[in-house]
């Protein structure tokens, strides 16, 4: 399960699909730009999720 974590404060948070409520999965969405932005996905398809703000910040999650 991914599990995002404040770097400023610590709060952390687990996320589920709510349609079919398996754990989502760490991935990556390369932009027009190239650049990268890390996501969380449903690994049944049902879609995916930019990284939740904490302390006005995009909190983290360990790359597996």
């Amino acid at each position: 399960m991914v599990t995002y974590e404040c770097k400023q404060c610590g709060m952390a948070v687990n996320a589920t699909c709510a349609k079919c409520d398996a754990p989502l999965v760490n991935g990556s969405l390369k932009l027009d730009d190239n650049s990268e932005v890390q996501i969380s996905e449903c690994p049944n398809g049902h879609g995916k999720i930019k990284s939740p703000m904490c302390c006005g910040e995009d909190m983290s999650c360990a790359t597996n």
